[in-house]
């Protein structure tokens, strides 16, 4: 992607940029709770939920829901949001299969009940918000995919006219009709998705936070959870020094390692990255259009997604997917100035009228893939603890209804839900090291290598494909 300017202009243009995730650097970010040592109460709990993100906060919120007066104790390792939770590009999408055509790659018999589903799902995480009162910016104006290269066109439209023919009301749009509604030259045609929104993902997390423990929920911050043990007909959940008795059990952990160790090879730890500009003047916010602040979404194997703020910033991110060996987690991984320069370059090649705008914020995050890409399901301890893993970023609406299907499977219910293959089955699990780098790093070239090579794919794509095995950016 030809950027029009120098790398010394995309370097220039993140200077001063902070690293803390923009939705983080907010004066209104809530105080850390206390820890589980200073909690009123006993240390016991019909449901106790290990992790503070979307996925614990939406299940330990629906689990009052469902039954109000089930005690529910809420342990995270930090502050609720602080992850991914509270660093992604903030897209809530309907799907609850990292996107249509994956969904109908891998599960099209029930392909229209998931649909639905995920449109429930939506609409139910909307009404939360109203009800709640969250103020985190929930705009319900659908989202773009759209082809920036001749060899993205055809498969483009040939997914338009897959989800049409499934029901979902979705646009097409010729390059001069998406290029009134955003203006890029690299923009040559899009589908419109009503079914998204777009929202201030930390501001999420600390809603529904707040909105727990109004309904009851006892939460305790900074109270890293080193084991579980069956206990009686419970499970003992121990952290450095303490001991929580609890009936039933929820891992929400995500990207950082399992307390199952079954589940260690499932999934792999991915760092994203997100750039965020300086709010843009009216005159800028001219030249380029997006007044109605949808989501988008490129089409290529290493794709990009960017959205508009309150205001009037653009979030940039995407393009690398950078795993460490041995599933490695760091601090030091969420900078990486090598890729904000280049997502600065392909930041003004999609927006050349941009250009002298200014980056505030660089940063990056772990998010947990698998290798289907969409969540997958289960129990363990003979039904005591309940997990969902491997949402692979597009968790902001799939953990609400992953908080549903756990609890249906704890609490031993026959539902529609729990009914999904995708339920029922698990992904194929990534291969112990070395293998596993050099297959994670095989598939990340020969993506770059498709992207730039009109779309076609070497024999290790090829391969992967067939095994239904895969790494996505």
């Amino acid at each position: 992607m030809s950027s029009g300017v120098s790398p010394s202009q995309a370097a220039e243009s993140l200077t001063g940029a902070s690293p803390t995730p923009y939705w983080l650097d907010d004066p209104e970010r809530p105080a850390a709770l206390p820890g589980l040592g200073q909690l009123e109460g006993p240390d016991s709990a019909d449901l106790v939920v290990v992790g503070g993100g979307y996925f614990g906060l939406w299940t330990a919120l629906l689990a009052k829901e469902r039954d109000p007066d089930r005690s529910v104790l809420l342990l995270e390792g930090e502050t609720c949001g602080h992850a991914a939770s509270g660093r992604n590009g903030g897209f809530c999408e309907a799907s609850l299969t990292h996107g249509f055509g994956n969904g109908l790659a891998r599960w099209p018999a029930e392909l229209d009940q998931m649909l639905e589903m995920g449109r429930e799902n939506l609409d139910g995480i909307e009404r939360t918000i109203q009800e709640q009162g969250i103020d985190c910016d929930f705009v319900r104006a659908g989202s773009f995919a759209v082809a920036t290269q001749d060899h993205q066109v055809a498969p483009l439209r040939e997914e338009y006219d897959e989800t049409r023919a499934h029901g979902m009301a979705t646009t097409w749009l010729p390059a001069d009709s998406l290029r009134e509604r955003v203006d890029s030259p690299t923009f040559l045609a899009g589908m419109h998705d009503p079914d998204a929104a777009i929202l201030e993902p930390a501001r999420l997390a600390w809603g529904l936070r707040d909105a727990c423990l109004r309904a009851g929920v006892r939460i305790a911050e900074q109270t890293p959870i080193t084991s579980l043990a069956r206990a009686g007909s419970g499970v003992a959940v121990h952290a450095r020094d303490e001991r929580v008795q609890a009936q039933r059990v929820v891992l929400a952990t995500n990207a950082y390692p399992s307390l199952l160790r079954r589940l260690r090879l499932m999934t792999v730890p991915v760092y994203d990255y997100a750039l965020m500009t300086e709010p843009l003047t009216p005159g800028q916010r001219a030249s380029i259009g997006w007044e109605g602040r949808e989501g988008i979404g490129d089409a290529g194997n290493q794709f990009h997604y960017f959205r508009t703020t309150r205001d009037g910033r653009i979030l940039w991110g995407g393009y690398d997917a950078i795993y460490h060996y041995a599933s490695g987690i760091s601090a030091e991984y969420d900078e990486r100035p090598e890729t904000f320069e280049v997502l600065a370059e392909h930041f003004f090649a999609t927006f050349p009228q941009l250009s002298g705008l200014r980056f505030t914020h660089a940063w990056g995050g772990v998010i947990d893939t698998c290798t289907r890409f969409a969540a997958f399901y289960g129990t363990a301890m003979a039904g005591r603890v309940g997990y969902a893993l491997g949402f692979t970023g597009l968790g902001v609406s799939a953990t609400r209804f992953a908080g549903d299907v756990v609890l249906d499977l704890l609490a031993g219910q026959d539902t529609p839900r729990t009914r999904l293959e995708m339920v029922r089955k698990k992904p194929v699990p990534f291969p112990p090291e070395p293998i596993r780098w050099a297959g994670i790093e095989a598939t990340r070239r020969s993506l770059a290598r498709a992207d730039a090579n009109g779309g076609r794919e070497n024999l290790w794509l090829k391969a992967m494909d067939k095994l239904g095995l895969g790494f996505d950016s």
